[in-house]
């Protein structure tokens, strides 16, 4: 199986994901945000499936970096993508995708059954 993962190289969450993936024997395609971006069709498929507020990472530094009046324009999941567009570190990591289903963040059982 192969599968295409979304992040970016150094985030801890996506070092877990791409480890277990090779442990595990599993193909993948990374797609990294920081040198490729990411287009809005793809935010805004995940926003259908996860839910904008589980796309948009509120937990990371990028988002405690951003200052006040940028956090209050994200009111709905137009402005979270176009906040996402413009700052794709603040996108929650990694997205996989795969033909078996799709997986936002590292969590090592939604993976087992995911993935295996």
């Amino acid at each position: 199986m192969k599968v295409k993962i979304f992040g970016i190289p150094n985030c801890n969450s996506v070092k877990k994901a791409r480890t277990w993936l090779k442990e595990n024997n599993i193909e993948e395609d990374f797609h990294d945000f920081k040198k490729l971006g990411t287009d809005k069709s793809l935010l805004e498929k995940w926003c259908a499936e996860f839910g904008w507020e589980n796309v948009l990472n509120k937990k990371g530094t990028t988002w405690r970096n951003l200052d006040e009046a940028e956090k209050n324009l994200v009111k709905d999941q137009d402005s979270a993508i176009a906040l996402m567009q413009k700052h794709t570190s603040s996108i929650k990591r990694p997205v996989i995708e795969s033909k078996k289903g799709n997986t936002i963040g590292f969590d090592e059982a939604l993976f087992e059954t995911t993935f295996k």
